[in-house]
């Protein structure tokens, strides 16, 4: 059976809702795998260390991954639910005005970061350090996007995430970052 027009953009949302609950998983996945604040004297030291730099270099791709995702798939939801999306500024907006985002400046301030961690960076080590520390810093602000974009999606257009496979540990992720924010045990 052939999907109509409409159907084919709501599957797409949905496979994009999806791809988010994915970014996170193995975002948290990648972050977990090292010791947090990273120092200028550990990253010095370890400087041939293989699988450290391996993770940190997953973790710039990851984060820069979650926010281009969730970048898209909130422009989509706005064409879905009627909004304005002729500029991007108009739908970060809307989901400020609705919620999910807690301001246009923090997504600015992760957007800021995240370019920065799509460029090379040279051998000084504390600028690296802080580097990584801002994005560990930001990263909960994305998570928390995520999961109120994923309620928003499913309680104003009826739709979720295509597979349910990373659900659990989605759910899972966010309610220990929150839990972690506000000091509450789980």
């Amino acid at each position: 059976m052939k999907l109509s027009i409409l159907d084919s953009e709501k599957q797409y949302l949905a496979e994009l809702l999806e791809t988010i609950q994915r970014c996170v998983y193995f975002l948290d996945a990648s972050s977990s795998k090292l010791a947090w604040p990273l120092t200028a004297d550990l990253l010095e030291t370890q400087k041939k260390n293989v699988v450290l730099f391996e993770a940190m270099a997953a973790i710039n791709e990851r984060f820069a991954k979650l926010q281009d995702t969730l970048g898209a798939a909130m422009r989509h939801a706005c064409i879905l639910a009627g909004e304005p999306t002729d500029s991007f500024l108009k739908v970060l907006s809307f989901y400020q005005k609705t919620g999910v985002l807690e301001s246009v400046e923090s997504w600015q301030l992760c957007r800021t970061a995240r370019n920065l961690a799509a460029h090379d960076y040279d051998i000084d080590y504390a600028e690296i350090a802080d580097h990584f520390n801002s994005l560990k810093t930001l990263t909960p602000l994305l998570y928390m996007s995520a999961v109120r974009f994923l309620n928003y999606c499913q309680e104003e257009l009826s739709i979720a995430p295509k597979q349910a496979d990373f659900t659990t540990e989605f759910t899972l992720i966010v309610k220990t970052k929150q839990a972690d924010e506000s000091g509450m045990p789980q």
